[in-house]
């Protein structure tokens, strides 16, 4: 059983303050200069840092020196501390200057006077139920952007006002997507019901699609698009509906996204919380509404649930 350590408030600072492009060169660790920040990366996936900060472009997560060994040494709180301050052997790290970062206020982008690109995109290219659709629409939780015509996933607080905003590009060609400055993640997109599940996503499309392909009572169900694979949306939801006592992790089939899944089901194992990972017969949920699987793939889906 280890013991517990206390740890001064000084202590806390200084190992938060570490210089983490000085602490991943001496490890041997590359990173390329981009701008004023780092990029290093996490196998396929880019990790920006800045001075004792950093941030995972994939899973839109971040956070200080402390929070990254925990992290990517997988190492527990104290084990990080000693860590940063000297345990690991290293010599004095370098304490980065302290990083001051603009904060724009969030604001929704202008609405278009019309939704008409954003709906037919949704509902022909991809193929969401028009029933759905309207449904969303109505209620403000999604409409089209008047600057480039982006499909707007509207996120709202306990009090109905807008926190968070993620877009998505409807050209033909367009890949676009990503939130919007200071979007809240805790309030990313989501609907809430009056049952006890909660179903997560990674993008607001997938969120559409699932509810499109079990469309049968899908109001009275939770929902929530993490826009990105954080698991803030779904805590929050968790503290607010205290009646949701069971999780369903629907994330994409492929190795983050199930890697993910397993991270966030170990959590809420820990907390005693009901969960469940569901997984797409292809990559995402909108692939499998496209692409529908045959009647026996799609039976063993459903008993999943």
């Amino acid at each position: 059983m280890s013991s517990y350590i206390h740890f001064t408030e000084e202590q806390k600072e200084q190992a938060r303050q570490t210089d983490l492009c000085d602490l991943l060169q001496r490890q041997g660790e590359k990173l390329k200069r981009s701008g004023r920040e780092y990029e290093w990366r996490d196998g396929s996936q880019k990790v920006t840092i800045r001075g004792n900060l950093w941030f995972h472009q994939y899973e839109r997560v971040g956070g200080d020196a402390i929070d990254f060994v925990r992290k990517y040494m997988n190492k527990s709180y104290p084990e990080a501390m000693e860590y940063l301050l000297g345990g690991s052997g290293m010599g004095t790290l370098t304490t980065a200057p302290p990083v001051v970062r603009e904060q724009k206020p969030f604001e929704l982008p202008p609405k278009n006077d019309n939704n008409r690109r954003a709906y037919a995109y949704l509902l022909n290219k991809r193929g969401i139920n028009r029933e759905v659709l309207n449904v969303f629409f109505y209620t403000g939780l999604i409409y089209e952007s008047a600057d480039y015509h982006n499909a707007v996933f509207v996120g709202k607080n306990t009090e109905g006002v807008a926190v968070h905003a993620h877009k998505r590009g409807t050209g033909s060609e367009s890949t676009f997507k990503g939130n919007v400055d200071s979007s809240d993640p805790r309030y990313s997109f989501h609907w809430i019901g009056r049952s006890n599940r909660v179903y997560l996503f990674e993008a607001p499309i997938d969120m559409l699609s699932f509810i499109s392909l079990h469309r049968n009572g899908w109001q009275k169900h939770s929902y929530a698009a993490a826009c990105g694979v954080s698991d803030q949306v779904m805590w929050q939801i968790l503290a607010d509906h205290p009646q949701i006592d069971t999780v369903y992790l629907c994330h994409d089939s492929d190795v983050d996204g199930q890697k993910a899944a397993v991270r966030i089901a170990n959590k809420l194992t820990e907390q005693g919380i009901n969960t469940e990972i569901l997984v797409p017969i292809h990559k995402d949920w909108n692939e499998d509404l496209l692409y529908p699987p045959d009647e026996t793939e799609e039976e063993i889906c459903i008993q999943t649930m």
